[in-house]
């Protein structure tokens, strides 16, 4: 099947995004075999998914995921700020989307840090992907290189992919320097002639975040193997399976 479809941190469109509403939603589609996620860590170290390091967009808490016991966070409502029918959706431990998404998913976790910001998130991270025999089904991303060289010396059998957003540089020679065999670039950063060459190098592309029909079709005419991260699956499946 031609560029493949990834649901941004679930059927984002319709639902609150990150959450288990959201999963199953994009688990619904039959074409919707991969999924995108942010992961982070709460205070006491359990790894939750939510892109924000704050928990005021998202749900009725406030302040930093990082300050935050995971029971604390478990108790806030994830779901209200998309729509009466979504209240009492929590945030998710990692561990509930795997157990979710297993068997039915692959999944392009990023890893949401900077710096010295999670100390303990890639391992966390790598225990509970590897205690659910999913590792095969994972690619592990971040924006920041350290979190990639951290994984690869915990264990060089992930797969990992650089997210990138620069203007200017080289995102060929940073995957190379990296050892990562996956790019995750904005959609308007990737040119055919970057998209041809990594694809001939191995290297999976996902461009992000892309929504419109017509950002759809451009992304496909450029090449067959980009993936495309969206919010609405939906309009994904009517573009590519009635072509």
């Amino acid at each position: 099947m031609n560029n493949m479809c990834v649901a941004h941190r679930g059927f984002s469109g319709k639902a609150p995004e990150n959450t288990l509403a959201a999963v199953r939603m994009a688990i619904a589609l039959p074409f919707v075999r991969w999924m995108e996620i942010d992961v982070q860590l709460t205070k006491d170290g359990v790894p939750v998914v939510i892109h924000d390091y704050s928990l005021d967009r998202t749900t009725n808490g406030h302040g930093k995921v990082k300050n935050m016991d995971y029971e604390h966070i478990r108790r806030l409502d994830a779901g209200s700020w998309k729509g009466r029918a979504f209240r009492g959706e929590r945030v998710p431990s990692l561990e509930e989307v795997l157990s979710l998404a297993s068997g039915r998913l692959r999944l392009n976790i990023e890893l949401k840090t900077s710096g010295e910001m999670y100390p303990g998130l890639e391992q966390a991270v790598i225990d509970l992907v590897n205690t659910m025999g999913m590792r095969e089904d994972v690619v592990l991303t971040s924006f920041d290189a350290g979190v990639l060289q951290r994984i690869k010396e915990l264990d060089p059998r992930f797969r990992t992919g650089l997210i990138y957003d620069s203007r200017s540089g080289d995102p060929a020679k940073k995957l190379n320097e990296l050892g990562c065999s996956f790019l995750s670039i904005s959609s308007d950063r990737l040119s055919p002639v970057l998209a041809k060459s990594l694809a001939e190098r191995g290297v999976k592309i996902m461009a992000w975040t892309v929504n419109k029909a017509k950002e759809m079709r451009r992304l496909s005419a450029m090449h067959s193997d980009i993936m495309i991260c969206t919010n609405r699956p939906d309009i994904w499946g009517d573009i590519f399976l009635q072509a």
